[in-house]
């Protein structure tokens, strides 16, 4: 299922606050104190798409503050508008490759929170190498999470969502896989992500898995 065309960002929204990329906050000491003004719980969020669930949360949860990475840069910039359009203080869109930051950037026990929804499946066998959930990234999600932190894992594809769920038992200390309840939607995008509407709306399952630190 591709993606549908973006709506139109109004050039007069200053997008400054709200738009980072990986490449400033990989290279320079971690600080979401001086991302944020403020110290907090930090959840963040791997494929951010339009940024639905950023903006949701961000409203749900204003004693939390979210990150939001995602790799295109008209989606990202995108997310970062909804972001500022809607004068949301405890988000920020963050463009490039999200794996580089876990890697590069994002120091141990710091996170309350990862977010990984509906990530490409990359359908072929020789391209299985390229998906989010794998060993590298899962032992990022460990080392970066505090304890007691989750690890959120959805999609709609049944085979990725196995054999991401072995993985996560073979080479992860991870609590788990416990199932987050799905929910009636109470208006129109009252859901995690658009691609999470889009599938539910559509008829078809979306498989959820929830995991803690201990």
């Amino acid at each position: 299922m591709g993606r549908r065309a973006l709506p139109k960002i109004d050039p007069a929204v200053d997008l400054s606050r709200h738009l980072l990329t990986v490449a400033e906050l990989a290279d320079a000491p971690w600080d979401p104190v001086a991302l944020f003004g403020r110290a907090a719980p930090l959840e963040i969020e791997l494929g951010s798409g339009k940024g639905l669930f950023l903006q949701n949360a961000a409203l749900t949860f204003p004693e939390r503050d979210f990150l939001g990475i995602e790799l295109a840069v008209r989606y990202a910039r995108y997310c970062a508008y909804r972001l500022a359009k809607n004068g949301i203080a405890n988000a920020r869109a963050v463009q490039g490759d999200g794996l580089r930051l876990f890697r590069q950037g994002i120091p141990a026990d710091s996170l309350a929170a990862v977010h990984v929804y509906f990530p490409d499946p990359w359908w072929k066998a020789r391209h299985h190498k390229r998906r989010v959930m794998n060993e590298a990234f899962l032992a990022d999600v460990v080392r970066t999470l505090h304890s007691g932190g989750r690890l959120h894992f959805w999609t709609d594809v049944q085979a990725y969502f196995d054999a991401s769920l072995e993985l996560i038992a073979a080479k992860t200390p991870l609590v788990g896989p416990l199932e987050p309840p799905e929910r009636p939607a109470e208006h129109d995008l009252d859901y995690r992500t658009h691609f999470e509407r889009r599938t539910r709306l559509g008829g078809q399952p979306v498989y959820r898995a929830e995991y803690a630190k201990a």
